[in-house]
């Protein structure tokens, strides 16, 4: 029993020590995780102040960079418009000192006039006392009052005014019907010159040769028929007269000539002519004319090197094969006008292929003036708009006879290589009688201008060199003067190409050394 209580009690006494050891040892525990936790708080935020001061810092040099490029950029801006401000008052500047010559010239002039008036006035008043004395003088020599002496005056002047009236009229008649006659003269040249050459009968007509003058009765058939079929399909007029073994093509349009010559031709060697057989033939031809006109548009695109041209165009740019201007070939002249506009634009630094193909398009619209109404100029345009053709190349063709303002370097080019090709020696037809005349214009228009002493036209009329009176024209009268020389040339003569006024004036003085 004893025993039993000893064991009981040393049980709970050890109950009891493990109670109060497991009890210290779990504050122990507890007191080092706690100190654990304490330590990975601390290394948490030292290592979030230290990425907050890196973030900051990040920051603040995105801003100091921010700020830096928004800085040099108000200062180009800045820059950029202290550069224009100071072109603008440069060109403010030149404007001012450029009117203020002109006021110092107005004023002269003004200056000059007043003082011309009153010399005049005082004239007038001297020229008025000694007109009364006359009057007076008259007076006592004729023995007739004024009043008489003013009727009788009248009735002589009114005799002699209706018998001049007359003579008067009878002139002016004949002047107009002269001018009327000379005004139809040119009106039908213009007319003819938009659809042929100086030389009527190569531009106009196509001679188609036969084997026999029989073949032409064949042509003609029973009661005209044939010739008739042919007309009608063709459009064109056939001329069957005593020529021998040949039949005259007449038509205003070179494209018809063409495939009436080509049908023509080949109903006479075929032989079979009838109604049946020449429409037949005539839509063969006609297709051969557009397989040629496209052909004659696709060689002038590979030999200047231009492409990406509208098919279209293309086709509208051979039908230029047909067409001449004062007897030269229109697509040979464009093809020139392309290279020539090329090496020019080459040799200023220009986009050449944008030259070329203007130069190319520039007379595009004569391809279209026997069908459209208008200049060739305002055909092309229309045309090339139509077709979405490059702004450029539409403003040089606008602009290549000045109907408007050039105001690309490429525009000037165009009208630089029109006036080159149309200009050289040889190029375009002229006969001797108009040429002449032609010369003695320049020169007389030139002569008519006071101050000139005299003229020359040279350079076959392409310059006209003016010789002015030094004493009577000074520098600045020259440059007005040539002004409108030039513009009297323009409004009273027809030429191609330009005309150059060449003004000069020089003071000589000689003396003798003894």
């Amino acid at each position: 029993m004893e025993i039993l209580i000893a064991c009981i009690v040393t049980a709970l006494i050890c109950l009891v020590i493990g109670f109060f050891g497991g009890i210290i040892y779990r504050k122990k525990v507890g007191e080092s995780e706690i100190g654990s936790a304490e330590q990975e708080a601390a290394r948490i935020l030292d290592k979030a102040e230290k990425d907050a001061e890196t973030t900051k810092k990040e920051a603040l040099l995105a801003a100091k960079e921010e700020i830096l490029q928004q800085k040099t950029e108000m200062e180009k801006e800045i820059k950029d418009r202290r550069r224009e401000v100071s072109k603008q008052e440069q060109r403010l500047t030149s404007k001012e000192e450029t009117l203020e010559r002109k006021m110092e010239a107005l004023e002269k002039k003004d200056e000059t006039l007043n003082r011309k008036i009153k010399e005049n006035e005082s004239k007038l008043e001297e020229i008025e006392q000694i007109k009364q004395q006359h009057i007076e003088q008259l007076e006592k020599i004729a023995q007739l009052s004024a009043e008489e002496a003013k009727r009788e005056l009248v009735e002589r002047v009114e005799s002699e005014a209706r018998h001049e009236s007359a003579m008067k009229l009878a002139e002016i008649e004949a002047q107009l019907k002269e001018d009327a006659d000379e005004k139809a003269k040119n009106i039908i040249s213009l007319a003819i010159q938009r659809c042929a050459a100086d030389h009527v009968s190569e531009a106009t007509v196509s001679v188609v040769p036969i084997p026999s003058d029989d073949m032409k009765g064949r042509i003609i058939g029973r009661e005209g028929r044939n010739i008739r079929t042919i007309e009608t399909l063709t459009g064109v007029d056939l001329i069957i007269d005593d020529t021998p073994e040949a039949i005259t093509i007449s038509s205003f349009d070179p494209v018809r000539r063409e495939a009436a010559r080509l049908a023509l031709e080949k109903l006479i060697s075929d032989g079979r002519i009838h109604p049946a057989r020449i429409e037949e033939t005539v839509e063969k031809a006609k297709r051969e004319v557009d397989v040629m006109i496209k052909q004659a548009g696709e060689r002038a695109t590979f030999e200047t090197g231009i492409h990406g041209i509208n098919p279209e165009l293309v086709k509208i740019l051979g039908r230029l094969r047909f067409r001449t201007s004062y007897g030269q070939n229109v697509l040979d002249h464009s093809i020139e006008v392309s290279f020539i506009a090329g090496m020019i634009a080459d040799e200023l630094g220009v986009d050449t292929a944008l030259a070329k193909r203007a130069g190319l398009l520039h007379d595009i619209g004569k391809a279209m003036t026997q069908e459209i109404e208008g200049s060739h100029v305002q055909i092309g345009v229309d045309i090339l708009k139509k077709y979405k053709e490059n702004k450029d190349v539409i403003h040089a063709v606008e602009a290549h006879h000045n109907d408007v303002e050039p105001k690309t370097i490429v525009a000037i080019i165009v009208q630089a290589a029109d006036a080159i090709s149309a200009a050289r020696p040889g190029a375009r037809r002229e006969n001797i009688e108009s040429y002449i005349k032609r010369l003695e214009k320049l020169e007389e228009i030139a002569n008519s201008f006071a101050g000139i002493e005299k003229s020359y036209a040279i350079q076959a009329g392409r310059e006209v060199r003016i010789v002015v009176k030094p004493e009577e024209v000074n520098d600045d009268q020259m440059v007005i003067i040539a002004r409108d020389i030039a513009k009297k040339i323009e409004g009273e003569l027809k030429y191609p190409g330009q005309i150059k006024i060449h003004m000069v004036r020089e003071s000589r003085a000689v003396d003798y050394a003894k």
